[in-house]
């Protein structure tokens, strides 16, 4: 069974850093891509950055030039960097897999989140 644990979410002043991550257990195959999303109360879940299989990354216009995606896949983790942060950026920090496997729909896969909050 597929788990996505995520990691090194906390309290940080505005213009400070945090990095969050995420492990992948479980057997899987195929190619994945992986991103975060985030979800601020009331609000829309929303992506913040994700990465294909081979590198290719995708920003939200917010998380441009301050948020960095990264992967490991000898280790099978994902990591968000994320810099100059901003107290609109305080949300529940999501990662999420999709995993591609010939003639199989794919399948997503959420880890349980992590509370980013940035104080003003």
């Amino acid at each position: 069974q597929v788990q996505l644990v995520e990691s090194g979410g906390g309290l940080v002043r505005a213009g400070g850093s945090l990095r969050l991550s995420c492990a992948v257990s479980g057997t899987i195959g195929g190619i994945n891509a992986m991103s975060w999303f985030r979800q601020a109360p009331g609000k829309q879940r929303e992506l913040v950055a994700a990465m294909s299989s081979v590198g290719d990354t995708n920003y939200a216009d917010s998380a441009k030039g301050r948020f960095t995606i990264s992967r490991d896949n000898a280790k099978n983790t994902v990591s968000l960097h994320m810099n100059s942060l901003r107290p609109e950026d305080t949300a529940v920090y999501y990662c999420q897999l999709i995993n591609y496997m010939l003639g199989v729909s794919p399948s997503t896969y959420w880890g349980r989140g992590t509370q980013v909050t940035v104080s003003s």
